[in-house]
């Protein structure tokens, strides 16, 4: 029953591009009255015509979209959509021609088609990606067929500078075009017991892991506050000022602050420091105590 499907729809589709192809093509004045008929007055029989004549577009351009692994007959309907899109946005005073200005929308609807359905994952996400996409393999034969050798770091340097985009997104492009989707559970192995999922490993920190060190972090916050509270002001201070915030303050600015030199915020510095590492010590069982696990 499938086979027959596949035969029927295989038929369906050839008689459609013949009869597309078939179709005559348009005068130019011809083709601007059908245009202003559609525009002005919504003649769907202008439209019609005007759909029906530039069919051939979007079957010539799908063509050139086939070798992604896509049915011709999904990317002939997503043009035939591109087209439509341009037929109700064109404008025929401008005097371009409508397979000028159709060219574009069939191109754009069937790439991002093929952006969509090319692979579960989303390529294709920004304007370098796409272009990338679209000709890094083309790009890649011209210059392996130039150099007569196999593709290195100076022809990804130069599609990188053809195509105006960042050497990283040309190796990201190439590794990403360089399979295809597999599933999780692809067998593997000579004794096809093993899963392609066996072998992935989730990094990241269990849930015990992560109460442990928001535990561990809270109580060496609370040893730092005790430990700064059996410090003078002044050198509470400067501790604070120089080593707890994100901009820390100069040594200049703090002797300004506190009427002493520098060279002296600097001695206070080092005697505090001494004194909260002191005091610290004087909490815990071991120093490895104070250290944070990365």
């Amino acid at each position: 029953m499938a086979r027959f499907e596949n035969a029927e729809t295989h038929r369906a589709q050839t008689r459609f591009i013949r009869k597309s192809m078939s179709e005559p093509l348009l005068a130019r004045d011809h083709e601007f009255d059908l245009a202003r008929a559609w525009r002005d007055n919504k003649d769907e029989a202008a439209l019609h015509e005007l759909i029906r004549s530039y069919t051939r577009l979007v079957v010539s351009t799908a063509t050139r979209y086939r070798h992604y692994g896509l049915p011709i007959s999904d990317l002939v309907q997503e043009g035939s959509v591109g087209l439509m899109q341009a037929a109700a946005r064109f404008d025929p005073d401008r005097e371009i021609r409508f397979s000028t200005y159709a060219s574009w929308w069939i191109r754009s609807a069937i790439q991002d088609f093929v952006l969509r359905n090319w692979s579960i994952v989303r390529t294709g996400t920004t304007a370098a990606q796409k272009t990338l996409f679209f000709n890094f393999r083309r790009l890649r034969a011209r210059i392996e067929d130039e150099s007569g050798a196999s593709f290195d770091d100076k022809g990804r340097n130069q599609v990188a500078t053809e195509l105006s985009v960042g050497l990283h997104e040309v190796e990201s492009m190439e590794q990403r075009l360089s399979g295809m989707d597999h599933s999780l559970n692809h067998v593997i192995g000579e004794d096809g017991e093993s899963e392609w999922q066996d072998f992935l490993v989730d990094e990241r920190p269990n849930p015990e892991d992560l109460i442990i060190s928001y535990k561990d972090g809270e109580t060496r916050s609370r040893w730092i506050t005790e430990a700064l509270s059996e410090l003078p002001l002044r050198e509470q201070r400067i501790v604070k000022a120089r080593r707890l915030t994100e901009e820390s303050a100069t040594l200049e600015e703090l002797g300004r602050e506190l009427g002493v030199s520098k060279e002296r915020v600097r001695q206070l510095e080092g005697r505090a420091l001494s004194k909260l590492k002191s005091a610290m010590l004087r909490r815990v069982e071991t120093s490895d105590d104070l250290i944070a696990e990365v």
